[in-house]
């Protein structure tokens, strides 16, 4: 019977040392921690990629995507397919341009962009339009519709002045027949408000609210989970809260009611 090899042999046979049959990688260690973390924020923020985990951790992108990519883990929601509204090709040209394309905003309040979407629930849809501060990136009014129509934007409209107790420059969105309307237009006008819309066919002149519907959509989850539409119409709006006050902005580094809030107090400092 052939003896059984010891580990102090076979340290030998190798030329090591023997406690290097014991070594524990040190990456293999700090990797292990930094899943535990990344997992951790996953519970929270289930549709968090690497750069918004890379942000709660304050560490850095690439090795929160290294680890990532060794361990197989992925964002809890993935993207489904992008969200669509009703074609409006068959409308008439508008007389409002696009004011602004060559326009960043230093401030709250100056410029508001409004769009909508719907959401389908059990074999019908709701539909939901906001309405975004581009400076803070903040939904600061929105409002929820079994139609699709001109009181659906006007009502998040009256929402956002409600809530802020102020009023853009200007206000932007596309050139759907719901924000072309008279009682739209008129309304927005005779608060002192200047219309924007982006030219037809161009929805990348409106990317803001593109990119928001993107990320709403994935932390929302499956709407049909839910038994009745008023638990859905919750879920919305805590939704809507998750991503003013929790969800980190990638543009902003944090969510945007803390940017507003930092803004806010730097603007504060200067003055001082």
């Amino acid at each position: 019977m052939k003896p059984k090899t010891t580990k102090t042999q076979l340290a030998k046979d190798l030329g090591v040392s023997r406690s290097s049959l014991y070594y524990k990688s040190k990456r293999d260690q700090i990797d292990n921690e930094v899943k535990l973390q990344v997992e951790s924020v996953l519970a929270e923020h289930p549709a968090y990629g690497h750069k918004r985990i890379a942000i709660e951790l304050k560490l850095n992108k690439k090795r929160i995507r290294r680890v990532m990519k060794k361990f197989n883990i992925k964002p809890y929601r993935r993207r489904s397919n992008k969200l669509i509204k009703p074609d409006d090709r068959n409308k008439s040209p508008t007389k409002y341009e696009n004011l602004i394309k060559s326009m960043s905003p230093l401030r709250p309040n100056t410029i508001w962009v409004s769009d909508f979407t719907y959401i389908k629930y059990k074999e019908r849809f709701i539909y939901l339009a906001t309405i975004i501060d581009l400076y803070t990136r903040e939904v600061i009014g929105w409002n929820i519709s079994r139609f699709h129509n001109k009181l659906l934007v006007l009502g998040a409209l009256q929402d956002a002045l409600k809530r802020t107790e102020s009023k853009p420059i200007y206000l932007h969105s596309d050139q759907g027949s719901e924000y072309d309307s008279y009682e739209y237009i008129n309304y927005a006008e005779g608060t002192g408000i200047q219309i924007s819309m982006s030219k037809k066919g161009s929805p990348w002149e409106n990317g803001y609210q593109e990119s928001f519907y993107n990320g709403f959509k994935l932390d929302l989850g499956d709407q049909n989970r839910f038994e009745d539409l008023s638990e859905l119409i919750e879920k919305i709006h805590q939704t809507i809260w998750y991503y003013n006050h929790k969800r980190i902005h990638t543009a902003l580094k944090m969510s945007p009611v803390k940017f507003k809030e930092t803004s806010a107090v730097k603007d504060i400092e200067d003055l001082s």
